[in-house]
């Protein structure tokens, strides 16, 4: 279902109204917010998820965007080290794709090119 877009461009919307189920407002986000979404996805949230999660927030907030899987990879490989970062570790964590999964509990924007998003 797409939101009214009236609504959209005036802030009418509600917090938690977008065409994919993301926060609209970064500012509603809390790690409350994050546990709620994470288990109606299905996904008990461990330290290993937070970590992602909070990477994810920070990536957003130093850059303006949040990364495809392949990018996060690289952050994460970068940050946290190779076994960190990889990519089945990612999706491990995120079976329904760690950028597009991962940005719905962090509370962000689907990126641009996410590649793993749900058909």
């Amino acid at each position: 279902m797409c939101p009214d877009i009236m609504k959209f461009i005036t802030g009418d919307q509600s917090e938690d109204e977008s065409s994919n189920g993301h926060l609209l407002g970064l500012d509603d986000w809390s790690e409350e917010t994050a546990l709620s979404i994470a288990q109606g996805e299905g996904i008990e949230l461990t330290d290993d998820h937070w970590e992602i999660i909070h990477s994810l927030r920070e990536h957003y907030d130093e850059f303006g965007l949040t990364p495809n899987v392949r990018v996060l990879a690289k952050v994460l490989v970068k940050k946290l080290g190779p076994e960190k970062g990889s990519q089945k570790r990612l999706y491990a964590l995120f079976p329904k794709g760690p950028s597009y999964q991962g940005c719905l509990i962090a509370g962000l924007p689907i990126p641009r090119d996410c590649l793993d998003m749900p058909g």
